[in-house]
């Protein structure tokens, strides 16, 4: 053996040993600042910051149990380390619906909806690790269910699974049990300490927003307002930044004659928050603008929500103030139902003079007046359900806090700003209650019902598997038309649960029909918010199954247990007085409702000066 080569050996090998060392380290460190754990959230936000105190309750490698999930997201219970989480615009609006949603469309303006796209939609492909939020679900006991009414692209396999919760729990950012303190401060959030390591996250395969990431988007609006502060400071700002504060820290409620504990996220801060929009809440309503596009309203059919809305605002003495300077809010009475009926060219396939209308109006009112200047319209409010509404006030008028049917986050609908319009078919202007009620569930023979015409994508694939091949399935086209539509009606009154699949649109009057009839809702239509998201927990009623999964719907449904149905039939008929039209407004029904959730976006939304 050559000794002589025996030091220059051992340099080698140190040398081998040095790079393999560094080598080690550098992988080490990419992989760190691979996983998911310092900015969970930063390809969501973008502008301001929010600090998060934590460390994460779970070992790696523990799969959270039952008791530690709060709805479709783990609860953090534990957290110790600071993290940062940049901020961000989350949707911007882009373009419209389709119109029809249960009737022929009157206008051929199918071709007008390719080629949406929007902030929601770009958030998950950027491939926010807010994705992982259902991964650790997946060898959970509990079943998701996902959120899908009417609007957005299929989800392809194997993105999501359906749940159901095996308990009663909230999805708010405090659970019920304890004293609601400031967001800032006592934040709870789900899954975003120790996420469960996804390498394909950077490039999802989806465009479906489920219902936890919406929960998930509800609570970071309400800790990272994306509102800007006013260019001048007025009294209203700190009665509403009062209000954030009394609902932030409301007085636990354990039982409360009028409201049902598990039908809300949190019982306690909506009651606070409804008690104070009563008794200080004044809207202003601005004067301008020509009948019928402004001050008029429709009291029936299924743009109904928008006029009856309209009416009762313009005739309220408790709500509407003539004095500006003491307005919180700033109404913009317009029909977007009337928008169409009166300038929309029939065939022209363009709805540019709709749009370009709408944009004329605001900049006269901004010119006119300072109160849109004031804050760039945040305190500003409208109500439109017609499927074209997020078109028609897209640009500088979706700075407003809009109440919208089409609530689809493919086409900018800001959950925390936005408030989700319900879509209620009014069949008597004079008498909205006709019909209500339905049958005990012992006497609901039928497992589920859908009956319509076959607008949109997802429709015809549900006729495709179900119908007349089920006798529990009652899936049909459009029903044999029956003075007052009485054979429709029954059906919804005989069945346990009420398919509500979108059409051209997210939106169909079926979701608020199933409540009033007393069928548990079963809402199959993809990036829909659900009306009053703010406050209601609608996992406790209602079954969101996805588009992709239409093949798998009886087994879905077949998966509840009667006694889980039991619950929810009668967590319906407890919601049902949010959903209900008065000529003279009660409390707590839809138009209460609807003011409510603008208000409460609005407060949430308010910084200091």
């Amino acid at each position: 053996m050559d000794h002589g080569h025996r030091p220059k050996y051992r340099m080698e090998t140190r040398r081998l040993l040095w790079l393999l060392g560094v080598t080690f380290a550098v992988v080490m460190v990419f992989q760190h600042f691979e996983l998911p754990y310092g900015s969970v959230l930063s390809s969501l936000l973008s502008t301001g910051k929010v600090s998060f105190q934590g460390k994460s309750s779970f070992p790696a490698g523990h799969e959270p149990s039952n008791s530690e999930l709060i709805g479709n997201t783990t609860l953090l219970n534990d957290l110790n380390s600071t993290k940062t989480i940049e901020a961000s615009d989350l949707m911007k609006e882009t373009d419209g619906g389709n119109d029809g949603n249960d009737r022929v469309p009157k206008n051929d303006v199918v071709s007008e909806t390719k080629g949406r796209s929007n902030g929601a939609s770009e958030f998950v492909n950027q491939g926010s690790s807010l994705g992982n939020l259902e991964e650790q679900n997946k060898n959970s006991s509990l079943v998701k269910f996902e959120n899908s009414e009417n609007g957005g692209a299929l989800e392809k396999p194997g993105e999501a699974e359906h749940s159901i919760s095996s308990k009663n729990v909230t999805t708010d950012m405090h659970t019920e049990d304890e004293k609601p303190g400031p967001l800032q401060s006592n934040l709870t959030l789900s899954n975003y300490s120790s996420p469960v390591v996804n390498k394909r996250s950077e490039t999802p395969t989806s465009e479906v927003m489920s219902i936890s990431r919406m929960n998930s988007l509800l609570l970071l609006s309400r800790v990272s307002p994306q509102s800007a502060a006013p260019q001048w400071s007025s009294p209203v700002d700190q009665e509403l930044l009062y209000a954030k504060a009394q609902i932030e820290n409301a007085p636990n409620i354990k039982n409360d004659a009028e409201l049902y504990r598990p039908l809300y996220r949190n019982v306690s801060m909506f009651k606070r928050s409804y008690e104070l929009m009563e008794n200080m809440l004044k809207v202003y309503i601005y004067k301008e603008g020509e009948k019928p596009i402004f001050h008029e309203s429709i009291l029936e059919g299924i743009y109904s929500s928008e006029g009856w809305f309209i009416k009762l605002m313009e005739a309220s003495k408790h709500f509407v103030t003539e004095d500006p300077t003491r307005a919180h809010l700033f109404f913009l009475p317009f029909s977007s139902r009337l928008l169409e009926l009166t300038l929309y060219v029939h065939n022209s396939h363009s709805r540019s003079n709709l749009i370009e209308y709408m944009k004329n109006h605001v900049e006269m009112l901004a010119a006119t007046h300072p109160f849109w200047n004031r804050t760039g319209g945040a305190d500003h409010f409208l109500t439109a359900c017609h499927d074209w509404a997020p078109a028609e006030t897209r640009g500088r008028i979706a700075n407003c806090l809009r109440a919208l049917c089409n609530a689809d986050l493919q086409i900018g609908f800001d959950i925390g700003k936005d408030v989700s319009l319900p879509t209620t078919y009014v069949r008597s202007s004079e008498n909205p209650l006709k019909g209500i009620g339905g049958e005990l569930p012992s006497e609901r023979p039928i497992l589920a019902f859908f009956a319509g015409y076959m607008h949109g994508k997802v429709r015809p694939v549900l006729l495709k598997y179900w119908g007349n091949k089920d006798p529990n399935m009652k899936i049909f086209t459009r029903l044999p038309p029956v003075k007052g539509n009485k054979n429709y009606i029954q059906h919804m009154k005989s069945s346990k649960y009420c398919i509500c699949a979108r059409g051209f649109a997210v939106h169909s009057p079926r979701v608020v029909e199933s409540i009033l009839y007393e069928c548990v809702p079963v809402i199959i239509s993809d990036n829909y918010v659900p009306p009053f998201f703010e406050v209601l927990n609608w996992e406790s009623f209602a079954v969101f199954v996805l588009e992709k999964d239409i093949p798998d719907l009886k087994n879905i449904l077949l998966s509840i247990p009667e006694e889980k149905y039991l619950e929810m039939q009668k967590r319906v008929k407890e919601v049902q007085q949010h959903f209900l039209w008065h000529a003279e407004p009660v409390k707590y029904d839809s138009f209460h409702m609807i003011l409510h959730s603008i208000w409460y976006n609005r407060v949430f939304q308010v910084r200091p000066t």
